[in-house]
C-alpha cells in the first residue's frame, strides 16, 4: 500500500447512455487513510452513482479511479468485484441483510468472499467468528442475539450487523450510504458514534452519505455533492 490518499479521484466522467448528458463531472477528489468524509446532496445529485464508480460497480467513461497502489477503470469486472471484496466494506440504506441467515453468519460473509479479509479478521480476532463476536459486542448488540435469524432483529439491531459486516477483515475503506435515514435522532447519533469510533479503531476511511446535514459536524471534512459534482451545474443550467 502506497503512502498516498486511500482513494483519488481525477476527471471523472460518466453517463448511463450515449446521448444523455454526463451525471457526474468531477475533477478532482481525494480521501485520506482514516479520514472521516460526510457527502450529502438533494435526490438525483448523483451520490448513489459516485458511490457505484467508487466501489466498482460501475466504470466510467473516462478519468481516473485510484484506489490504493491500483487504478479500478484498468480492471475488469470480475478484477473490480474481487478489489470491492477485498478493501471496501459497505453500509447499505437497506442494510441488505440475508434474512434466513443468523447475525454471525452475516457478519462472516466479507471472510467468505475475501481471503484477505478472512486472514486479517483472524489475525486480530483469533478466529473469524471470535472477531465477529467482538465486533458485535463492540457494537452494542447482545451475544444472546448472535444466532438469530436476521429476519427477526429491530431496525436499530440490524443497523449495527450491517456495520459489524462492513467493518470485519478491516477493509481500508467504508462506505455507509444513508444508513440512519429510518432512524429517530437519538438513535441516528448513537449509531453514528459506534461508526466512528469502531471505524477509526480499524484505520478505515469513512465516506458517510445522509440528507442530514445535522450530522456532519461529527465528521473531518463535509462534501456537498453539487459542488463537488459539475454536471449538476450543466442540469441546472439546462
Amino acid at each position: 500500500m502506497g503512502a498516498g490518499p486511500v482513494i483519488a479521484l481525477a476527471d471523472l466522467v460518466f453517463r448511463w447512455a450515449a446521448r444523455e448528458q454526463p451525471c457526474i463531472d468531477i475533477a478532482r477528489l481525494e480521501i485520506g487513510a482514516g479520514e472521516r468524509v460526510f457527502l450529502h446532496g438533494p435526490s438525483g445529485s448523483g451520490k448513489s452513482t459516485l458511490l457505484g464508480l467508487l466501489g466498482g460497480v460501475l466504470a466510467p467513461e473516462r478519468g481516473s479511479i485510484r484506489f490504493l497502489d491500483a487504478e479500478l477503470t484498468r480492471l475488469g469486472a470480475r478484477q473490480r468485484d474481487r478489489f470491492r471484496a477485498d478493501h471496501i466494506g459497505f453500509i447499505f440504506q437497506q442494510f441488505n441483510l440475508i434474512p434466513y441467515l443468523s447475525v454471525l453468519e452475516n457478519v462472516l460473509l466479507p471472510c467468505r468472499f475475501s481471503a484477505r479479509r478472512g486472514e486479517l479478521a483472524a489475525t486480530r480476532g483469533g478466529t473469524w467468528r471470535d472477531e465477529a463476536a467482538r465486533l458485535l459486542q463492540h457494537l452494542d448488540l447482545e451475544p444472546g442475539l448472535q444466532q438469530r435469524p436476521a429476519m427477526h432483529l429491530s431496525v436499530g439491531q440490524q443497523q449495527r450487523v450491517a456495520a459489524a459486516r462492513a467493518l470485519i477483515g478491516q477493509p481500508e475503506f467504508v462506505i455507509a450510504d444513508e444508513p440512519t435515514s429510518a432512524l429517530d435522532a437519538e438513535r441516528q447519533q448513537g449509531f453514528l458514534a459506534l461508526l466512528l469510533r469502531e471505524s477509526g479503531d480499524a484505520g478505515a476511511a469513512l465516506l458517510y452519505v445522509s440528507h442530514d446535514r445535522r450530522l456532519a459536524g461529527a465528521f473531518d471534512r463535509e462534501l456537498a455533492m453539487p459542488a463537488l459534482n459539475r454536471a449538476s451545474e450543466l442540469r441546472q443550467a439546462a
